[in-house]
């Protein structure tokens, strides 16, 4: 099923705020690769026609997929963001994992790093050493490391992130905060202390919609989510307010809303009730003409 987004309906959504100040705070915009099941060479094509800046995925193994993405990338001139996280039986084996992976995306050179870290139950030592090991690479390397909000990982609640940001100050968050709300059941109304510091310390924003019961709204277009649409966007513009005054020079973001599965689907014959490529071109044209300069 897919939907035809017109252009009345993006005038709708393309509410006037006040982040569209003339500076030179630049936003690059990434399309995750989540769901893709065509060649690299395709899907980036279709992302560069539709406007993206470059791709946000994980880093396939060494061999010919890796090669395949990265002639890809440069033939359709799509910047590169990466996804790294670590694996294990135990923490040790984690951490060691952790390394090696963040180290590999590194020597890949992409505008940044974005990071899966830890697990929700281990320690606050144990995900410190993680993003501690991860700022050391940073430093090394050159390359912005984040640190996604994330149902299952050190990140998994406001409240909890908040501790995190306070003790750590070097911590730069990947912001998403549809987790958030579906983690707390709520529009995190009563967790202002915690999701302003979360605002203030981030780095990269995942551009999905979440609600109450729900990481991601079936459609962000649909009229009965405009309420949850307008807190999202009140939240990033409150980043792109925060880069703007701090003078930064790059602020990246990436619609991940997800494929089938993670989208919403009919019983029986699990088909997605919208079309993923679409709701996340729909939201790329919302977010640039919001914050166009």
């Amino acid at each position: 099923m897919k939907y035809i987004y017109s252009m009345m309906l993006f005038i709708l959504w393309a509410l006037p705020n006040q982040a569209q100040v003339n500076n030179n705070l630049k936003i690059k915009f990434y399309c995750t690769n989540w769901g893709m099941s065509e060649s690299w060479d395709s899907y980036c094509a279709r992302v560069s026609q539709a406007g993206f800046d470059g791709l946000e995925t994980w880093l396939p193994a060494v061999g010919e997929e890796r090669t395949a993405m990265f002639n890809a990338l440069k033939k359709h001139k799509l910047s590169l963001g990466l996804l790294s996280g670590g694996g294990g039986a135990n923490f040790d084996q984690y951490l060691a994992s952790f390394i090696k992976n963040v180290e590999d995306a590194a020597q890949q050179k992409p505008d940044y790093i974005n990071c899966h870290t830890g697990k929700e139950y281990y320690t606050f030592e144990q995900n410190k050493a993680l993003i501690d090991a991860a700022e050391a690479i940073s430093k090394k390397t050159g390359i912005p490391v984040r640190h996604e909000t994330h149902r299952g990982r050190f990140s998994f609640a406001a409240h909890i992130t908040k501790k995190y940001l306070e003790k750590i100050p070097h911590l730069r968050l990947t912001l998403d905060i549809s987790h958030w709300c579906n983690v707390h059941e709520s529009m995190l109304s009563d967790q202002k202390e915690a999701v302003q510091l979360a605002l203030l310390k981030t780095g990269h924003i995942h551009a999905r919609v979440g609600h109450p019961q729900g990481p991601q709204v079936n459609d962000p277009a649909a009229p009965e989510w405009k309420s949850i649409l307008n807190q999202h966007l009140a939240w990033w513009d409150e980043i792109v307010r925060i880069h703007k005054e701090s003078k930064a020079k790059v602020l990246t973001i990436t619609t991940e809303f997800g494929p089938a599965g993670y989208l919403p689907t009919l019983p029986y014959t699990q088909q997605p009730v919208a079309d993923q490529w679409s709701i996340n071109v729909f939201m790329l044209n919302l977010l640039k003409a919001r914050y166009k300069s």
